[in-house]
């Protein structure tokens, strides 16, 4: 075998230890969510510092960048990435944002959305998504999302994970909710942060993403976390691809009006 079908059988076998339907379920301890909130307190400030400033254009061109971070009994990946939507401006955009189509379409990994609570400048969604790598994850998920305007140039959001229910069976008659926190360990929190700047010729989308997850099998760190460093990378750009797609106006073709 060659050295990266090796890496992938590797990957594989540890995968089919600890990930399958089958594999004994891993627990979220308080010592985890502590790392975790310890962990997100530091990024957000870090971010607030950052929105505070009067800072240079973001970066115009699909960028997108992964590091896994180990804690007690989880893995923190926190990746960034930025997008230029050309045609668009900043107040159509974040009108589209703030009034998600909840009959699609969606991007590729989310199955259905809804808005449960609307209030000015902030949403309650439910998403159902799926994740698929090797196996095939399905959760139920709401997030709180916080949108702020600080100039008429630039606006920033705050998307926080309330709830993650893996599912077994999702969508048939056997569909069974996990216990929250009590599941297989893929995804247990999703925070995101999202930055608007209005350029020359439409707006430049930067994101930042921590998901906490369980732990790396003990020597496997080495084979797997750039794997999942990689993965992340790739669900960031298709994310950020997504919204390019969604909402780039063809040239000379004028945003529609606020409605």
């Amino acid at each position: 075998m060659t050295r990266g079908r090796i890496t992938i059988a590797v990957l594989i076998i540890a995968l089919a230890t600890f990930l399958p339907r089958g594999a004994t379920a891993a627990t979220l301890e308080a010592t985890t969510v502590a790392a975790w909130n310890e962990y997100v307190a530091a990024a957000e400030a870090r971010i607030s510092r950052e929105l505070a400033t009067s800072r240079g254009s973001l970066r115009t061109d699909l960028t997108s960048a992964s590091t896994s971070i180990d804690v007690p009994g989880g893995l923190i990946v926190h990746g960034r990435g930025s997008v230029f939507v050309p045609g668009v401006t900043l107040e159509t955009l974040l009108h589209r944002l703030q009034h998600p189509p909840q009959q699609g379409p969606h991007q590729e990994d989310v199955l259905a959305l809804r808005v449960l609570s609307r209030s000015p400048d902030h949403l309650n969604l439910y998403i159902r998504m799926t994740r698929t790598k090797v196996v095939t994850v399905t959760y139920d998920t709401e997030h709180s999302v916080d949108y702020r305007r600080s100039t008429p140039q630039r606006a920033s959001s705050r998307s926080v994970s309330t709830r993650i229910v893996e599912l077994d069976d999702a969508g048939t008659p056997r569909e069974v909710a996990r216990p929250e926190g009590r599941d297989r360990g893929f995804l247990w929190r999703l925070n995101s942060y999202w930055r608007y700047e209005q350029v020359p010729g439409g707006v430049v989308i930067e994101m930042e993403s921590l998901t906490l997850s369980r732990s790396i099998p003990l020597g496997l760190g080495v084979v797997v976390s750039p794997i999942i460093d990689r993965i992340a990378r790739e669900s960031m750009s298709r994310t950020l691809q997504t919204l390019r797609v969604t909402h780039a106006q063809a040239p000379g073709v004028r945003a529609e009006a606020r409605q």
